[in-house]
């Protein structure tokens, strides 16, 4: 394969000028420029990226970690990070973590080795304590507050948008809410969490643990939901459920079980994606396009930023 040298030689010019032209520098001649360009075009001459990218320092890759990529809520956020990537020439290195530690140090470290420009975390299992390491060899953006920490984020309020919810029901006259949770880890779920405890003692409502559904990520999970409710003497007459797929799911398998919708059971979902508009869910709207639009425009941006997103109840006919 010819190399810079070799195109000189050919095109009888120097390497600086052969250098000049792949980089298309004005102060070259227009005989010498197509001089050059005969001789790559003869030689099938392929220009060195990897070489480009040490020259210039940046790779125009963006990576992504997100720990499902199959996954309603993720995927919205993908949208928006890879409508900016393209509109501003950028690539993305997606890091499909299942929540494993080790996977998305992978991803630091390439972040380290220079392989990317920036890294996007939409869901983080590493401690802050890890990811602060890395903190001196790029941008890192986070779907999370991190205003205590050295890192840009495009963030909700979880405590705050689970508080509206809940009330929300309180004021229809439930008394025995329970709620569905992805996991019960990361600080998105302890806001919750802490949200629904507060909840509970202002309302002066009883605290039900069977009430928390946990490992709810799946249309399937719903109708899980549904058979430990089934099974209880007190069920609870609300759900607020993290997850409008998982509240789908509820809702298809409670009107399988002849549970009526919002009689016995009510349902708010949170996100709004399109099953929720199909099923009549209610929902709490998180803008995860936008969202993903701003978390790309802050891994390019050389300053530290943040920026709460708005949750807006979206009335339906499961409440």
């Amino acid at each position: 394969m010819a190399n810079i040298k070799d195109i000189a030689k050919m095109a009888n010019v120097s390497i600086t000028t052969v250098s000049r032209v792949l980089n298309n520098h004005p102060y070259v001649s227009q005989k010498k420029r197509e001089a050059v360009w005969q001789a790559m075009k003869e030689s099938n001459y392929q220009k060195n990226l990897n070489a480009v990218h040490l020259s210039t320092g940046k790779t125009h890759l963006i990576g992504v970690v997100l720990p499902f990529s199959n996954h309603p809520y993720f995927g919205l956020l993908l949208e928006g990070i890879a409508e900016e990537a393209v509109k501003n020439n950028y690539k993305l290195v997606l890091f499909q973590t299942n929540y494993e530690e080790t996977r998305e140090i992978e991803a630091l470290d390439m972040l380290k080795h220079k392989q990317i420009d920036a890294l996007i975390v939409c869901s983080r299992i590493c401690s802050w304590s890890t990811i602060n390491d890395y903190a001196g060899y790029g941008p890192i953006v986070f779907c999370e507050d991190t205003q205590e920490q050295p890192f840009s984020a495009t963030f909700v309020d979880h405590y705050k948008s689970f508080q509206t919810a809940l009330h929300y029901l309180a004021d229809k006259g439930h008394k025995k809410i329970g709620y569905c949770i992805g996991r019960n880890s990361g600080a998105n779920s302890t806001n919750r969490a802490l949200a629904y405890k507060d909840f509970l003692t202002k309302r002066k409502l009883p605290f039900h643990p069977e009430y928390i559904f946990e490992q709810c990520l799946h249309l399937e999970d719903g109708e899980n939901v549904v058979s430990k409710i089934t099974n209880m003497k007190e069920p609870p007459t609300a759900l607020l459920v993290t997850s409008d797929q998982v509240a789908a799911g509820i809702a298809a398998s409670s009107l399988a079980n002849k549970i009526s919708i919002p009689q016995e059971i009510a349902i708010i979902g949170f996100d709004n994606q399109p099953i929720s508009k199909v099923m009549g869910i209610t929902t709490m709207e998180i803008p995860l396009v936008e969202i993903g639009r701003n978390l790309f425009s802050q891994s390019v941006q050389s300053h530290i930023s943040y920026k709460e997103m708005d949750v807006t109840l979206i009335e339906r006919s499961t409440v």
